[in-house]
């Protein structure tokens, strides 16, 4: 009888996940692998910590390290509290023949509405960051000028208006946590996941999901509400952001403090 390729599959998969390495190794190990693939792991993972719950006590001490880490892995996990940022989607960043047009940007409008209009149906935060910059700021003869405070250029583009209860937060570099108050918000609403949308998808994206790890969130980039200069750039920035789980400490204490906000309610 010829073997199911997909038991081969699952059985290398579990293997993985028995192998006891820390739970931020196996993410990483798994950055580049199919969503289908990421869902089995789960899925699994999901399986392993049911079973480590029901364990009766008598055979707790036999499981080992392995019980005590799906044990732990499980007493950190909880609903996300998720706010959907939409990155520099500007008239600016949008207008054909504009000097820092980025043209996919355009392509992304109809998913992007989409997004907007069901994360608003379902109650979660939608904040607007906004490159924004005053007519003497430097980093204009660098990237010539774009985005001046007040211009037409620096406001977000018609489609995407921002609504009534949405927030905004303004920001002068790639980073949407550099010198802005998205730490603030985002702290206040006890958020600690973040699904990153808009432009440039290797330069404020990237930056600002390297910054949110380091400060403990979750990031999502869905690949629909993403645009770069181009396929290639996109495909490099997306996989290296696959690869990185949030840093470990920050990621604690960003739970702890997202369930005291939800307490405090």
């Amino acid at each position: 009888m010829t073997e199911d390729p997909r038991h081969a599959a699952f059985a290398e998969l579990l293997g993985l996940l028995l192998q006891g390495r820390p739970e931020a190794v196996t993410t990483l190990l798994l950055g580049n692998e199919s969503l289908e693939v990421k869902g089995a792991a789960a899925m699994i993972a999901d399986t392993m910590a049911a079973l480590a719950v029901a364990l009766p006590a008598e055979k707790a001490a036999d499981a080992g390290p392995l019980r005590a880490r799906i044990m732990k892995s499980l007493a950190t996990r909880q609903e996300p509290r998720t706010a959907l940022l939409v990155i520099d989607m500007q008239n600016d960043n949008l207008t054909p023949g504009s000097a820092v047009e980025v043209p996919r940007a355009r392509d992304i409008v109809p998913a992007l509405s989409a997004r907007l209009d069901a994360a608003r149906a379902a109650g979660v935060p939608v904040i607007y960051v906004i490159d924004q910059h005053e007519p003497d700021d430097e980093d204009l003869d660098v990237w010539t000028t774009h985005n001046v405070k007040g211009s037409k250029g620096a406001e977000v583009w018609p489609e995407l208006t921002p609504h009534e209860g949405d927030t905004r937060v303004t920001k002068t570099t790639y980073s949407a946590f550099m010198g802005s108050k998205l730490d603030a918000v985002l702290d206040a609403l006890g958020v600690d996941t973040l699904v990153l949308t808009g432009c440039l998808t290797e330069v404020g994206i990237a930056a600002t999901a390297i910054d949110a790890l380091q400060r403990g969130y979750a990031v999502q980039v869905p690949p629909d509400a993403q645009a770069g200069t181009g396929a290639v750039a996109e495909g490099v920035a997306m996989a290296t952001l696959s690869m990185l789980p949030p840093y470990g400490p920050a990621r604690k204490a960003r739970l702890k403090h997202a369930r005291s906000v939800v307490v405090a309610r």
